[in-house]
């Protein structure tokens, strides 16, 4: 077994600059640089956790002002396209009846054909389709029915007759419905009494 010698039977030399401890004041400055230590990763999460906070804010805020924004623009291109229509319809109504359009002067139809072509490439260019239903059943959340037309055919009922006006959509909202007959059987027609 070996002996436990007291520190002063030691043969030991310390410096003059270094300092013994003793186990209470190492034990003092343990503490205290423990508690120092939890202290600054108290600080350190907070600020952490603040700042994650802060960064999530600004990406959900960013998000919201790029959809406002495009939302915005979307309803700016609605309007300027419902401006549009009403030229468009006129140009199907001057070129709906073949016969007259054929005799007309070929270079002014040439060129009638192609401002049309234009003002239906800027409906595509914007996400803008065409909805022309002729022969489709009837549907009330893309067809405005204006009239109904009779007919005795059970396989046609609720089909569409003729399209009075084209509809239109951008994606998937109707700008506007597609104006229509219907047939029906035995039907009557929109202004008759029910």
């Amino acid at each position: 077994m070996s002996k436990k010698l007291p520190i002063e039977e030691l043969d030991i030399e310390l410096e003059p600059t270094e300092e013994v401890v003793t186990d209470e004041a190492s034990s003092s400055k343990m503490k205290k640089l423990r508690a120092e230590l939890k202290a600054s990763k108290e600080k350190s999460a907070e600020y952490l956790a603040g700042w994650q906070r802060d960064k999530a804010d600004f990406v959900n805020s960013r998000k919201r002002d790029e959809e406002s924004r495009n939302y915005f623009v979307r309803f700016a291109k609605e309007g300027i396209i419902n401006d549009l229509l009403p030229a468009i319809d006129s140009f199907d109504i001057a070129m709906s009846n073949k016969e007259v359009w054929e005799k007309v002067d070929k270079v002014w139809r040439t060129g009638i054909e192609h401002i049309y072509s234009q003002l239906q490439q800027v409906l595509t260019d914007n996400g803008v389709t065409v909805i022309n239903p002729e022969n489709e059943m009837f549907s009330p959340s893309e067809h405005d029915s204006v009239d109904t037309e009779k007919t005795d055919d059970v396989s046609k009922d609720g089909k569409i007759s003729s399209v009075i006006s084209k509809g239109y959509k951008m994606g998937e909202k109707i700008v506007r419905p597609a104006r229509v007959k219907v047939y029906e059987i035995g039907g009557r027609n929109a202004g008759e009494a029910k």
